[in-house]
């Protein structure tokens, strides 16, 4: 009898305020860390895309770009001066970049020899992936990767593809963003940077 009075009594016995029972905090407290870990990671993306949107594309004067291609062959701006330098961020994965493929090689088999150099610099993409890309499109200019996309952080890209076309001083002369959409485009872009005949 007096087992069951105390059952009882601890049964009807009021709850005093503030006094919440451990498992309840555990709720809470789990509560709190699924709403503020995503939040800190929202607060965090936003704050790294507004960083990244704040650098700006190149201008003036280039900046430096070495890589090695595909081929193994090694490519320096530098080495380039007195020379017309066509430069498109490209990758695979990139739809616009394949409208504007075969335009970029045709015109570069035409200027070749004009004192223009076509490079190709693949971005975020992977290599059996974009080696496919260059064979499909029959790309003969020197193309490689961007690793690490430290050249993309030089040149302040915001996506793909993005040309620069450099003169033979090596100063940034027109960026495109977006594809090249025609012959006479590209043709407007390339008579900027043209070596001058002596």
């Amino acid at each position: 009898m007096t087992e069951m009075t105390e059952s009882l009594t601890s049964e009807n016995t009021p709850r005093v305020p503030g006094d919440a029972a451990p498992a309840s905090r555990a709720v809470v407290i789990w509560r709190a860390i699924f709403i503020l870990v995503p939040l800190i990671f929202i607060v965090f993306l936003a704050l790294r895309l507004g960083t990244a949107k704040s650098e700006h594309r190149a201008e003036g004067l280039a900046p430096v770009l070495e890589f090695t291609t595909f081929d193994g062959q090694t490519i320096n701006l530098d080495d380039l001066r007195g020379q017309g330098v066509m430069v498109n961020f490209w990758a695979s994965w990139c739809d616009p970049c394949r409208e504007e493929a075969a335009l970029l090689e045709s015109t570069w088999r035409r200027e070749q020899a004009n004192g223009i150099v076509f490079l190709g610099l693949d971005y975020l993409d992977q290599e059996p992936a974009a080696k496919g890309y260059l064979t499909e499109y029959d790309i003969t200019y020197p193309n490689g990767p961007d690793l690490r996309s430290q050249v993309a952080r030089r040149y302040g890209i915001q996506g793909v593809p993005e040309t620069f076309f450099i003169d033979p001083e090596g100063k940034i002369v027109d960026i495109v963003v977006g594809p090249i959409s025609s012959q006479a485009q590209m043709d407007s872009y390339l008579d900027k940077i043209r070596p001058k005949e002596k």
